[in-house]
């Protein structure tokens, strides 16, 4: 295989953004009495999350808002579907989101088996999120995936965001290798998928939800242990 370098999206490919999320928001519910003030209905409040987390990162990763926007308006929409308009709250409690999220340590299944075995047949392993750069640093510190990857490129370090080319060519240029030597594998159709096509990279598509989809990635799977049978 000519593949040597590995590209991983590292939220919801790797690391279980969904489960890590709720159980901290489940926290902030608790810890400030949200059942009270808010709703008394967790999940609703967290289905209401979600759903703006992801269309407010859709818009961030298209250059649509800034980050400090994003950081605190997903929580500024969500409050606000329940006729709570409090900024400073919504604030409050983006910040605290931040904080507790990545000291949660959900991965998906096989992670850690995958990483091991793609190390030791001497792949060169690295990251490329648009995740926020602290917040990524202390997930993969926490969850204890750090240590098997040689590059860590954050949307931050690379000042451009997936899917644009210009993070795609600062990794490959920052890994020291060039497009046919390495293949992207991520879960988001457009930022992973579409963006490193696009940039002119093979790709794995991480199908952990079953999404279907016209384009053609590379390869598909559907969990991460059928990575041996690629890799």
């Amino acid at each position: 295989m000519a593949y040597q370098h590995l590209f991983f999206d590292l939220d919801h490919t790797l690391w279980d953004f969904e489960t890590n999320s709720k159980e901290t928001l489940s926290e902030l519910f608790v810890l400030h009495k949200m059942n009270e003030t808010v709703t008394p209905d967790f999940q609703l409040f967290y289905e209401k999350y979600a759903f703006h987390n992801k269309r407010l990162w859709h818009r961030y990763n298209h250059g649509f808002i800034r980050q400090d926007e994003l950081r605190w308006k997903r929580m500024w929409h969500t409050l606000l579907e329940f006729k709570i308009g409090n900024e400073n709250f919504s604030k409050q409690l983006s910040h605290e989101y931040l904080e507790i999220l990545p000291t949660k340590k959900a991965l998906f299944p096989h992670t850690q088996e995958i990483l091991q075995y793609l190390t030791g047949k001497n792949y060169k392993l690295h990251l490329i999120t648009n995740g926020f750069e602290n917040v990524q640093w202390r997930k993969l510190e926490n969850a204890d995936i750090g240590k098997y990857f040689s590059t860590v490129i954050t949307s931050e370090t690379a000042c451009c965001l997936k899917p644009h080319k210009e993070i795609f060519d600062f990794a490959i240029n920052k890994a020291g290798c060039c497009y046919t030597e390495g293949i992207m594998i991520g879960d988001n159709l457009d930022a992973d998928i579409l963006g490193a096509m696009k940039a002119g990279m093979d790709t794995i598509f991480v199908n952990h939800i079953r999404e279907e989809t016209t384009l053609k990635p590379t390869y598909i799977i559907y969990h991460l242990k059928e990575l041996e049978d690629i890799l």
